[in-house]
This record gives C-alpha cells, structure tokens and sequence, in this order.
C-alpha cells in the first residue's frame, strides 16, 4: 500500500517549541516531560510523559477537569495533583491561533 492510496485530512509541517523538565514531587514520584508548544490544537499543549510514552493535548480547561490527568496519565490522586499544580504554571491560557 502506497500513501498515494491514503485520504488525507491534513498533512502540516510547522516549526515547533519543546521544553525537557524532571522534576520530583513531594512524594517522591519522578516526571520526565517534553512539553511541546504549537500553534495547532487551539493553542492547548502537547504533555509527554516521557516514561510512559502517554502524550495528551492539554489546556487549562483540562486542569480543572477532576480526575482527568489521572486517567490520561495512569496517575494516583496525589500524584495526578502533584503534576496538575506544575502543569497550572506551565500551560497558561490559550491563544486562539487558528482563528
């Protein structure tokens, strides 16, 4: 099978910004992220969890949904608060850049 035989939705290359961060929390649980900052997806974030290989896009609205980094990321409640209090600092508000 070719991808000439594939539909396409979009096919978009555009330069990108990344960030590495470790950092441990409190309870000893080790986060290894790339953040990767886009002008795709609403101007919501791309989260990696480099250990898991999990990736999510995310915004603040995601934040404050309950109980949601922890079903994306496999997290307990303590560890999935542990990383929404760094991602609060890191995601910010969203620019609407496809508008």
């Amino acid at each position: 099978m070719s991808a000439n035989s594939f539909d396409f939705l979009y096919d978009h290359t555009e330069d990108t910004r990344t960030r590495f961060v470790c950092f441990i929390t409190p309870s000893l649980q080790r986060f290894d992220l790339a953040i990767t900052s886009t002008s795709r997806f609403y101007g919501k974030q791309l989260i990696t969890d480099i250990q898991s290989g999990k990736t999510a896009i995310i915004g603040p609205d995601d934040l404050n949904e309950p109980g949601y980094l922890e079903y994306v990321y496999k997290l307990s409640e303590e560890d999935g608060e542990d990383l929404r209090n760094f991602l609060i600092e890191v995601v910010g508000m969203i620019n609407f850049t496809d508008i």
